[in-house]
């Protein structure tokens, strides 16, 4: 009698799925894809903007280029996850909240230094708000996350940390 065939080998995923503690898990990918929305939008808005008509609005324009870069950031950190990048997170999504709320008190104070608009201008009117609520939720999750994880309070170490070198 001759061997039974063996079975073939499941196909690979192409990509792995996160591991169940990532940030890339739940709510975390919705979030990752708004950033990454932005990312795209912002950049490519204010690149079009400074290559063709940037002595018309050059503060809101690079203002813009400046929510880009930081958009594309909280996006990169957030899907990476690892610690590092959940502190760099942490800092992208803070800086964003902060610029809204200055871009947007600016814009509204004083409207003539933005005769055109950014991603930021009137809290994010133009984007329907999305830009002042996104950082809000980006640290919200951060901060659930880093809670269940054991990252929050006492010695910042997390449960990982603690079971492997014996450390409370």
């Amino acid at each position: 009698m001759s061997e039974p065939a063996a079975w073939p080998e499941p196909a690979a995923s192409p990509e792995p799925a996160p591991p169940p503690g990532s940030t890339r898990t739940g709510p975390g990918r919705l979030l990752i894809a708004v950033y990454a929305l932005f990312a795209l939008a912002a950049s490519a808005r204010a690149g079009v903007q400074i290559a063709t008509k940037f002595g018309d609005a050059p503060v809101a324009y690079l203002l813009s280029a400046f929510a880009g870069v930081v958009y594309i950031l909280a996006t990169i950190t957030l899907a990476n996850g690892s610690r590092t990048a959940r502190r760099i997170a942490v800092l992208a999504c803070s800086i964003e909240l902060v610029g809204v709320l200055a871009v947007g008190t600016w814009s509204v104070a004083d409207p003539a230094t933005f005769p055109d608009a950014t991603v930021w201008s009137g809290y994010g009117s133009g984007y329907g708000y999305v830009p002042l609520v996104l950082p809000v939720f980006g640290l919200l999750w951060l901060r659930r996350w880093a809670t269940a994880h054991g990252e929050v309070g006492g010695t910042g170490q997390g449960a990982e940390d603690v079971s492997a070198d014996g450390r409370t």
